[in-house]
């Protein structure tokens, strides 16, 4: 949940500086994207993958301080709670073999964390949400040893004027309901983020895409139908991290910190932040003496506010600014192939929807892509989604009548290595054969050998070590 902090207690002086250093950071922004200030660099990728540390029995190992003392890898960083750790990537000019190369990384990475944990009793295991994570767990004694983390909950809960949050999620058959009295829900939620760093130029185009892409993605990868027990959304990730860290009650109409987003932007990312600036209150007023054309103030403002498609701001090693895309609506697992053709068909859709003349805001009105996503993530393939044209269609069926060959064209495109995309692909065109991604085969399972939890954590982990995609998994 982002970078850290020195101080976890702020004054009314605090607030009211860094507003003012905020207000000065997004006029420089501004004038930023006004003089066209930003790298032009090829389109780059880069990902985050979100891990659960558990015991022998699936359980979560809430050890990760221990661990990344251990592991002592820059690729590697703790999250909200003490159980899950984030696996970073090194960012990759979007050619040749490049997804290839990030999902070799990534295996060496999970490879060299199990060595560590394996004296400790424990491993890595990668899914939207843990089946076993039990209520009892998800307290403040669990939440990571970051300054950050306990400063959020404290200004959650100022802004909340101490009302508990409530989590409230309608299933297929089952209705949960829950209070808690603090940030530690989201913890329960793991995704794999990818991140496309473009051009100015391209940034408006390929940010609208993003968005318009996250519905067929969700139904496309869903992973996450279990929490607690109870059966909920193919994706329950989803509802569980905008309910989460919630700061809206009865008495209090602050617009939410995780949202789809008000609308496509129009003229330049520019918008999202003058946005963040008007609606969002300040959460975290950390004061520094950084040089101001950083803007140390203004991302780590825009860090705090969750949008299932985030602009991000980065500076090179020469200092000179970029723009990110950080598209974060993909769960963690099943498995390595299947996380890295779920990143395939992102980076494809994208770079085929560039190419277009007709821009993704002409074609899907924002109020269709926004509702597409919602109904993604709770009913999966079998969603039906409004697309261009005016037509609702089944999601399993755009992607097998057209997104696929889209994506494949889009890798083409971007000249991706023609077997490497033929290997994605193929992982998909599976995946849609049988309708099973992670969420159906869960439900699956379950439908097999009931609602044991455990048994369907032990069965998804065995699955996972052995690296098959989840379209070839056996109930």
């Amino acid at each position: 949940m982002g970078q850290e902090i020195q101080h976890g207690h702020f004054r009314k002086q605090d607030f009211a500086e860094y507003e003012r250093r905020l207000q000065l950071e997004t006029e420089l922004l501004q004038s930023y994207f006004d003089q066209q200030c930003f790298a032009d660099d090829a389109l780059t990728a880069g990902f985050e993958m979100e891990a659960w540390l558990v015991n022998a029995v699936q359980q979560p190992l809430a050890e990760n301080e221990h661990f990344l003392d251990t592991a002592k890898s820059d690729l590697l960083s703790p999250e909200l709670a003490r159980f899950n750790v984030e696996i970073n990537s090194v960012p990759r000019p979007l050619k040749g073999r490049v997804l290839a190369e990030m999902q070799y990384e990534f295996e060496q990475t999970l490879a060299h964390c199990n060595k560590i944990l394996q004296p400790m009793g424990g491993e890595l295991l990668f899914a939207g949400i843990l089946p076993t994570v039990q209520e009892h767990e998800i307290v403040l004694d669990n939440m990571s040893a970051m300054t950050r983390y306990r400063a959020l909950n404290e200004q959650i809960r100022r802004l909340r004027k101490g009302a508990p949050l409530k989590l409230d999620i309608e299933g297929r058959d089952q209705h949960l309901q829950t209070w808690h009295k603090d940030v530690m829900l989201e913890s329960v939620a793991t995704s794999f983020q990818l991140h496309l760093q473009v051009s100015q130029k391209l940034a408006v185009q390929a940010y609208n895409a993003a968005i318009m892409a996250s519905a067929p993605i969700v139904a496309l990868s869903a992973n996450s139908p279990y929490l607690f027990g109870y059966d909920l959304w193919a994706e329950t990730r989803i509802p569980v991290f905008e309910q989460a860290v919630s700061i809206c009650t009865a008495k209090a109409s602050w617009n939410e910190r995780v949202t789809f987003g008000s609308g496509y932007v129009k003229e330049s990312l520019m918008e999202c932040f003058t946005e963040n600036i008007a609606q969002h209150p300040v959460l975290l007023p950390e004061l520094t003496n950084d040089d101001s054309t950083r803007l140390c103030h203004l991302r780590l403002h825009n860090g705090t506010i969750w949008r299932w498609n985030r602009p991000l701001i980065g500076f090179d090693k020469e200092g000179k600014p970029h723009l990110r895309i950080e598209h974060r609506v993909i769960p963690a697992g099943p498995s390595t192939l299947d996380s890295f053709a779920n990143a395939a068909m992102f980076y494809g859709l994208l770079a085929k929807w560039l190419g277009d003349i007709d821009t993704p805001a002409s074609k899907l009105p924002f109020a269709d892509a926004k509702n597409n996503f919602y109904l993604a993530a709770r009913d999966g393939l079998d969603a039906n989604l409004r697309w261009p044209g005016g037509n609702t269609v089944n999601a399993r069926a755009l992607w097998q009548e057209t997104l696929l060959a889209q994506a494949a064209e889009g890798l083409v495109a971007l000249d991706i290595d023609r077997d490497n995309i033929n290997d994605y692909v193929d992982i998909i065109r599976g995946r849609l054969q049988n309708g099973q991604n992670g969420a159906a085969w869960q439900r699956a399972f379950v439908a097999k050998h009931k609602a044991d939890m455990h048994m369907l954590a032990a069965a998804y982990h065995d699955n996972q070590r052995q690296g098959q995609p989840v379209h070839e998994w056996t109930i």
